[in-house]
């Protein structure tokens, strides 16, 4: 019998905590009972079960996509199926997808308690990765359940919509009541936000052992600049598609949002705020000046790989709608500059797929009657890894902003790295491999992408997630393999 399940054989093994542009060196992996049982070279493979030579790929550890909306816009579980498997395609072994009550995900309210378990029974087996899910408190229950939903589900991440309190999804909304489902009586405002961070740092308190993996993050908008100025802009009449959309949410927009937030952190003594898919100079501007005036608060900043990759002018047609907007190249080049620097924690796909006959409203060229979102895990290691590299990223950053950063900062303890003890979640890369990202390829629902035609110079082309080979040579195979993933402890 054999005494090594799996071996990946002849690869160039990336690790997050290795020096910064030293060549990974060529080693072997060999996996047990779905976890890294040792990284060497030249391992003997007379004993292994199943035998992958991987030619001298780059072996990254698989991608911890920190922020995806799964369900948003589809059933759950169908959403779950198919995103997953866009997931596999493009290298990502856990997703983190976001979740709260109201209109989308399962358009409902109620605590919880009774809602939660719905979520997991939705997803349950249809994963080809494993997730786990982040929650927003949306009403002052949810607050009350912080505490229960760390303890009994392992959820150690929530989240605050900022622009929600007097903006849509999409734009403007006529009832903020009806659209998150509220309490009546109750506001989904800058009070309501002050005593979700209130509660969570009692949560801390009190579960000293998950404090360390407790955390909030926060879509920095602000709904009062971004009401007035899209009434301008539609007002005057001179913008149209993408670049009118970002400039009806400008950017000064986010980053008034990011202080607001900021202060508050302060104010409530909450020591761990993500501020997430910062999208323009200004809102990484502001993000940095409040990390200088609370260096007491641990402050993680996050850029998702749209902002790093397209722009008001290349993303193919009002499919590049998102929230916050594409920008322009200026803006990318301020990102780019960031994370270069250091100064940016980890990068996303933000993945919503939002099929066409939603996406669209009865006139295809207003972007105004768009939905917000758009898929993209497909692309998030390869882009990174063709465009960073090209400017100089090394690929141990590109390991750290992909799966080490995230993996510690939400607490999953197995991930993140390619090392002996950890799950044996690893991506394959070719990074010499020149395509040219189409839709149609992608296994993703959605039918378009704002990356199509897009020159990509490196491709993922297998896929592991705890040794089951999820993706081989660019193609999803057997059946889903993920599982939830309970966090904190």
């Amino acid at each position: 019998m054999a005494t090594t399940e799996l071996l990946i054989k002849n690869v160039r093994v990336v690790r997050p905590e290795a020096p910064d542009g030293d060549p990974p060196p060529l080693l072997d992996i060999a996996v047990d009972d779905g976890v890294i049982a040792r990284v060497a070279p030249a391992l003997p493979d007379d004993d292994a079960a199943t035998v992958v030579d991987g030619g001298g790929l780059l072996a990254f550890p698989g991608v911890v996509d920190a922020h995806q909306h799964w369900g948003i816009y589809n059933d759950l579980a169908t959403d779950t199926r198919t995103e997953s498997r866009a997931c596999a395609q493009g290298g990502v072994t856990t997703s983190l997808t976001y979740m709260r009550t109201g209109q989308y995900y399962l358009n409902k309210s109620g605590p919880y308690r009774e809602f939660f378990p719905e979520v997991l029974g939705a997803a349950k087996g249809n994963a080809y990765v494993d997730y786990a899910f982040h929650l927003a408190p949306m009403t002052a229950e949810h607050i009350t359940e912080i505490p229960h939903l760390i303890e009994e589900f392992g959820v150690t991440s929530f989240k605050i919509f900022m622009f929600y309190g007097g903006h849509g999804l999409h734009g403007r909304s006529s009832s903020q009541s009806d659209f998150l489902m509220t309490p009546p009586g109750e506001s989904y405002d800058l009070a309501h936000f002050e005593f979700v961070m209130r509660g969570i740092q009692r949560a801390r308190e009190k579960l000293t052992e998950y404090a360390p993996h407790v955390s909030l993050s926060l879509h920095c908008e602000t709904a009062e600049i971004m009401t007035a100025y899209t009434a301008m802009v539609e007002r005057e009449g001179t913008l149209s598609g993408l670049r009118a959309y970002s400039a009806s949410r400008p950017p000064h927009s986010e980053g008034l949002a990011v202080t607001i937030a900021s202060y508050l952190a302060h104010e409530t003594g909450l020591p761990s705020i993500n501020l997430l898919h910062l999208s323009s100079g200004k809102a990484l501007s502001a993000a940095l000046t409040m990390a200088d005036a609370f260096p007491h608060i641990d402050f993680r900043r996050e850029v998702t790989i749209g902002h790093l990759l397209a722009d008001v002018d290349t993303a193919h047609g009002l499919g590049g709608k998102v929230n916050p907007p594409l920008r322009e190249r200026a803006d990318v080049e301020a990102l780019w500059g960031h994370v270069l620097a250091g100064e940016v924690d980890w990068v996303v796909s933000d993945h919503a797929c939002c099929r066409d006959e939603m996406k669209f409203g009865a006139d295809r060229d207003d972007v105004f009657l768009a939905k917000s979102g758009f898929g993209g895990a497909e692309y998030l290691l390869p882009g990174l890894v063709g465009e960073g590299t090209k400017r100089g990223l090394s690929l141990q950053r590109i390991a750290r902003l992909t799966s080490w950063n995230p993996a510690r900062r939400y607490g999953l303890a197995g991930k993140g790295d390619i090392a002996e003890g950890h799950d044996a979640d690893i991506a394959l890369v070719d990074p010499d491999a020149a395509w040219t990202v189409r839709a149609a390829a992608s296994e993703s629902a959605q039918e378009y992408t704002p990356f199509e035609g897009f020159a990509m110079t490196a491709r993922v082309t297998d896929t592991f997630v705890r040794g089951h080979r999820v993706c081989s040579g660019g193609e999803v195979t057997g059946a889903p393999v993920g599982r939830y993933v309970p966090r904190g402890r």
